[in-house]
């Protein structure tokens, strides 16, 4: 009889603790509030000034690991620069309180540049801008330009002549901001 009454209020106590929690709203977590180790921050003002750029080393709660609090009161922009992208959010810092303005969210899709052998592989996903200018130089001299433009995905595949042997740069100008990669054959 003992250990029936013990069962009975062990169910009794795990189904209500799972109903409690059924209960729960989840909260949108905006996506650069968690960041990793290697990522590179950046945090500039209003006016465009950057007041701190570096790489974050250790992972983590973004507000938690950067004191916004100690910013002069106004409004800030913290870009989070990974691998592929480039999370952008706006916060405002005022009497050492510091509130992210999730509604300025914006994601940016960085170019991927790769050279392989003689090929250049380029390619863009274009959720945020269908548009990108492609600049290839050889020894510091311009030899080919090209705007692409496109739906979801922007790629490229050029052809290089692998006789010519020297240094290349690719240059990807899109979003407003310039992308470039160095590559020798």
């Amino acid at each position: 009889m003992k250990t029936l009454i013990k069962s009975i209020l062990v169910v009794a106590v795990i189904l209500g603790t799972s109903i409690s929690y059924a209960s729960e709203t989840v909260k949108d977590i905006p996506i650069f509030k968690f960041v990793n180790e290697g990522h590179n921050l950046s945090v500039t003002n209003a006016s465009g000034e950057v007041i701190f750029s570096g790489r974050i080393k250790h992972s983590g709660n973004l507000v938690r690991l950067f004191d916004f609090s100690q910013l002069k009161n106004g409004i800030y922009t913290v870009e989070i620069s990974k691998d592929f992208e480039i999370d952008v959010v706006d916060l405002k810092v005022e009497n050492k309180e510091v509130t992210l303005l999730v509604h300025t969210q914006n994601k940016i899709y960085k170019p991927v540049i790769r050279p392989e052998d003689e090929l250049l592989i380029i390619s863009k996903i274009g959720l945020d801008t269908n548009k990108m200018k492609v600049e290839l130089y050889f020894e510091d001299e311009l030899i080919h330009t090209e705007k692409i433009e496109g739906k979801d995905i922007l790629n490229r595949v050029y052809k290089l002549d692998k006789t010519i042997i020297g240094n290349y740069t690719a240059i990807i100008r899109s979003n407003g901001r310039v992308y470039s990669k160095s590559f020798r054959i």
